[in-house]
């Protein structure tokens, strides 16, 4: 991937320096590993699911954390001894792994669930009223707490 240069932003843009940090943390992701595989969903208008293939692992080797706006998936398994399995051939990978996704702006995480060797996170973005758009009818005044 590219670097982009965002000092034209700089000059123009006031208030936008998280932009950058969030372009910058997205190019960090895209230079993890791709393991494990996983798909991203679009179940509805605003809902969305993460489907994560982590065959071999079970729900108390995976955790799932949400901080601010960054879904943090985790998979470690615990350590065994080289010689307690002895493997003709090996193809699916039991290691550890952390996988990085930012959310945007009022995107919650609703469940997960784990079955068939798939991991789902399902999410929704809930645009509190607040930010929602609201018609304005001419002639109408605005009282100061902004109650019509």
């Amino acid at each position: 991937m590219r670097n982009i240069d965002l000092s034209p932003l700089y000059r123009s843009f006031i208030g936008f320096d998280h932009l950058a940090s969030m372009i910058d943390a997205a190019s960090r992701n895209e230079k993890q590993a791709s393991y494990p595989p996983y798909n991203i969903e679009l179940l509805g208008e605003d809902k969305y699911r993460i489907t994560m293939a982590i065959a071999g692992f079970s729900r108390d080797e995976v955790e799932i954390e949400v901080q601010e706006n960054t879904l943090k998936v985790t998979g470690k398994k615990p350590s065994k001894e080289d010689g307690e399995r002895k493997f003709l051939h090996k193809g699916i990978s039991e290691r550890n792994f952390e996988r990085s996704f930012q959310l945007g702006d009022h995107v919650k995480v609703l469940a997960a669930d784990m079955e068939h060797g798939l991991l789902h996170i399902d999410m929704e973005r809930v645009i509190p009223e607040a930010k929602k758009p609201r018609k304005i009818e001419i002639g109408s005044k605005l009282l100061e707490n902004g109650a019509e």
